[in-house]
């Protein structure tokens, strides 16, 4: 099985999985990820939050308003087509629970991630999409290898699918305090407005 055929049954697969929990990894299995066939763009984040729990929607909270923003301010008519056009997993599909300090959510146990990462090289797989946009470290160094975010976020890395880091949305995040790195998300934007002008999608 191949293709367009095969999404919803890796999809379906996806959402029964519970090895996590099976391991006492994480307490409760609630695998959440968004797209359809035929989408030009991939995104890759780290985990669900707490929100994204509850909804069964990626980025649909706090951080997800601010990357629909970001979209927007890349060439995306709106959030709605932004959406439309990409498909969006996480190295954790699960939401991997609370600090204990309560002042954030867990980073994604290695050991989850591992479990989850053929999910993920399945979907590229089937989509094939041509453009990868990586969000937050834990992505970027998934596929590109350690390295800064000054020295990856506003430049393009590979070919097919080609390769667009950002930081990650959240609020939390004090990366985007310095002008210079404020001046690299915009040409990372930029960059995906080209990349989504150039992608031949057809308006629906």
């Amino acid at each position: 099985m191949r293709g367009r055929d095969a999404l919803p049954v890796l999809q379906a697969d996806c959402r029964a999985c519970h090895i996590c929990v099976d391991q006492g990894i994480i307490q409760e299995a609630n695998p959440t990820f968004e797209g359809r066939w035929g989408a030009p763009f991939f995104l890759v984040g780290q985990a669900p939050g707490p929100v994204e729990r509850e909804s069964r929607r990626p980025f649909s909270g706090r951080a997800g308003k601010e990357l629909d923003r970001w979209m927007v301010r890349g060439g995306f008519e709106s959030a709605e087509e932004f959406r439309r056009l990409t498909y969006i997993a996480a190295l954790m599909r699960c939401f991997p629970g609370r600090n204990r300090a309560g002042s954030g959510d867990l980073k994604p146990p290695p050991a989850a991630v591992s479990n989850c990462a053929h999910w993920l090289d399945a979907e590229l797989r089937i989509l094939k999409p041509k453009v990868l946009i990586l969000v937050g470290q834990l992505a970027i160094v998934r596929f590109l290898g350690p390295g800064r975010l000054e020295d990856r976020v506003g430049r393009r890395f590979g070919d097919r699918p080609v390769m667009v880091p950002l930081p990650h949305p959240s609020g939390q995040s004090r990366w985007l305090n310095d002008p210079d790195n404020r001046e690299r998300l915009a040409s990372a934007l930029a960059l995906l407005g080209t990349l989504r002008s150039n992608s031949k999608v057809e308006k629906r």
